[in-house]
């Protein structure tokens, strides 16, 4: 009798174990544990990252972080850490977390517009993604790569399409360059590699071209017009005469350094470089800008017309007027000159 009072004891206290045990467990794993008010939290895991810097990054957003490393070591997270932005929903248990950080890495849209080179490029992607601007630059500016994919220093900025892309964070800088050559690739139809084939230009002119044409005019329904002025000088052998060519060969030396040029005089035109474009006929050796989308369509699908000429137009700020003549353009530069020294401006 007294052996079955101990036998019977011992099985009570061994099901008290097991149901404390099984609502350990069951709490361990299936219980809310999250500790903040917001939908959802996000976290980012970098490459090589180990579980100690996880960990950290849950201690203020979970209740009971002992409960979260017990399930963590038990299905082998902390083992197996994956970099990435992952979410966490209020109201999500352990099991449901680690289900999210090991699987579920969210991609986050990267935007950039148009970046004036590659090192503002870098700064701008960098500034979304896990990768720093160093190793952007370096992926972008690679030799390799530009010489095996038909770019240079010069030209290597026009691979770079100013739009919105759905990105993973934890992106190299590699795997973002090879993105992005992928997407202009797929920009570059059939039908857009003919229509620069009958301009005479190869798809690193149009982008040169559709730079100027850019730094020119902002206003999409006019950049047609201005890149019909350009061809047409291209096919007469004129030079371009682009005054943003002159602002970006100035911006290359140390006198014009943080500065910024509001009116294009006389000595731009004496600066001695392949971009001044009253010195040289012909397109520069590459992109002065990252031309919008709607540049490189004005470009290749130019306004045909029989202007030469264009000034700015100071009745209707960001807009020009064009002439087909000089005497005609002349008189409309010096009403735009006249409207800046009204301004004050003169230089």
């Amino acid at each position: 009798m007294y052996i079955k009072k101990i036998l019977w004891a011992i099985a009570l206290i061994g099901l008290a174990v097991a149901a404390y045990f099984a609502y350990y467990v069951y709490s361990a794993m299936f219980e809310p544990n999250t500790a903040f008010n917001n939908e959802k939290a996000y976290i980012y895991i970098p490459t090589n990252a180990t579980y100690d810097e996880v960990r950290e990054q849950l201690v203020p957003l979970l209740k009971d972080i002992d409960k979260f490393d017990a399930l963590a070591e038990r299905k082998q997270y902390t083992s197996n850490v994956r970099a990435g932005r992952y979410a966490i929903k209020k109201g999500m248990s352990n099991n449901d977390i680690i289900n999210s950080i090991r699987i579920n890495n969210i991609p986050i849209t990267v935007v950039f517009n148009n970046q004036e080179s590659l090192e503002k490029l870098a700064g701008r992607v960098s500034s979304q993604i896990e990768t720093d601007s160093t190793s952007l630059i370096k992926a972008m500016k690679d030799e390799a790569f530009l010489t095996q994919n038909g770019f240079s220093n010069y030209t290597a900025l026009g691979m770079y399409l100013p739009n919105s892309y759905q990105f993973e964070w934890n992106t190299s800088a590699e795997q973002f360059r090879e993105r992005m050559l992928m997407e202009y690739q797929r920009f570059w139809t059939d039908a857009r590699i003919t229509k620069a084939k009958n301009l005479n230009m190869s798809q690193n002119d149009v982008m040169t071209l559709a730079s100027i044409v850019y730094e020119e005019s902002k206003k999409k329904e006019e950049q047609p017009r201005v890149a019909g002025v350009y061809v047409n000088r291209l096919k007469l052998g004129m030079p371009l005469q682009a005054d943003p060519t002159l602002k970006f060969a100035a911006y290359q030396l140390p006198e014009y350094q943080n500065t910024v040029i509001k009116r294009v005089l006389n000595k731009h035109k004496e600066i001695e470089s392949p971009y001044n474009t009253y010195k040289y006929a012909g397109l520069p050796p590459g992109l002065i800008a990252m031309p919008d989308i709607s540049a490189i369509e004005a470009v290749l699908n130019y306004e045909k017309h029989n202007y030469l000429y264009f000034a700015a137009d100071a009745k209707r700020v960001g807009y020009h007027k064009f002439a087909k003549t000089l005497s005609q353009h002349n008189a409309n530069a010096r009403e735009y000159q006249r409207y800046l020294s009204s301004q004050g401006i003169y230089n």
